[in-house]
């Protein structure tokens, strides 16, 4: 990442590519087609497929991850079992023996989710500067912000200064809402949550000011139809505006403005980019214990799970029990 030291000209490179890539869409260049706002988690997990009732593709997806469930084929049944045995172990979290609906339920949300660990392993080592297998808010700070910071005078007159001077106190307002034990430094859960935090319940609220402040221009605390349109579409020729964005408009008065006033406050932002919907993790976890669980006491034994390999994992293949013992245990 971008360190002063290195060089004038690759240190400023790496910082504004860094800064850009970490920046919300809102401060890159403007679309001129729709931008997607809405955020759903386990947006892989889709609906159930009619015909899937007899291929358990849907589950194997659901319990493994696609990318995992296409490289089952090349295992015996004998494998498959053995390394589904390792997976229960890890989904079985108080280790009492048995797993339930929601450490199921947790499991498959967290498999729908594998990248965003992938990603913040990919980065770890350039911001955890003294490897103590944490990463304290100075670490990121320097990382990230060094050179402007130890440069200022060289971005006085640029674009990027105000860049830097708005994304510094918000990149720290978003790392102290992800460090819950307010230690100043991230654990690798509370780094994901920092860099991801569309995927964190307790980051949401973090989600909907920043989508508030990308998109309210005016400065009022409310988003305007206007600004509602503008974060979409940028229209920068004279005529007609396309058909999609004249159906945002109607969208905005008939489903995004709740009490009829014209603009958006906060709560009606987060009704809009953060849709309470069908919790897809929660029904197929339901739907796993259901049809495995042969004593109906509501929730499976490791036998009752290796009973129903099949569902689970089917015949195909993987590294994914000996990846997640090996390589995935600090996450």
């Amino acid at each position: 990442m971008a360190r002063g030291g290195r060089g004038r000209h690759l240190g400023l490179a790496l910082g504004l590519l860094l800064a850009l890539l970490l920046a919300p869409p809102a401060l890159w260049a403007k679309p001129t087609v729709r931008k997607e706002r809405v955020v759903r988690p386990d947006s892989d997990l889709g609906e159930r497929p009619a015909e899937d009732n007899q291929s358990f593709q849907y589950d194997h997806e659901a319990f493994l991850g696609k990318e995992d469930s296409k490289t089952f084929d090349q295992l015996t049944s004998e494998e498959s079992k053995e390394r589904l045995g390792k997976i229960v172990d890890r989904i079985d979290s108080d280790g009492d023996g048995f797993v339930t609906t929601e450490e199921l339920k947790t499991w498959i949300k967290r498999v729908q989710k594998r990248y965003i660990y992938d990603n913040v392993a990919k980065v770890w080592k350039d911001y955890d500067r003294d490897k103590d297998d944490k990463i304290s808010w100075e670490e990121y700070k320097q990382a990230t912000y060094g050179y402007y910071l130890g440069n200022p005078t060289e971005f006085q007159d640029t674009s990027d200064h105000h860049t830097f001077k708005k994304m510094l106190p918000r990149d720290e307002r978003r790392f102290k809402a992800a460090d819950l034990d307010s230690d100043q430094t991230a654990t690798r859960e509370e780094f994901t949550a920092f860099l991801h935090p569309e995927e964190f319940e307790h980051m949401k609220e973090i989600v909907v000011l920043e989508t508030l402040e990308d998109i309210d221009k005016n400065g009022d605390g409310f988003v305007d139809q206007d600004e509602y349109i503008a974060d979409m579409f940028s229209h920068e020729e004279s005529g007609p505006e396309p058909d999609w964005v004249l159906s945002e408009r109607e969208q905005f008065n008939e489903f995004r403005d709740l009490n009829k006033d014209g603009k958006l406050d906060k709560d009606e932002i987060r009704h809009w980019i953060l849709p309470q919907d069908y919790d897809h993790a929660q029904a197929e976890a339901r739907h796993l214990v259901y049809e495995s669980d042969k004593n109906k006491d509501e929730k499976l034994t490791k036998e009752e799970i290796l009973d129903n390999w099949n569902m689970f994992v089917g015949s195909q293949a993987t590294n994914y029990g000996e990846d997640l013992t090996k390589n995935h245990d600090e996450l």
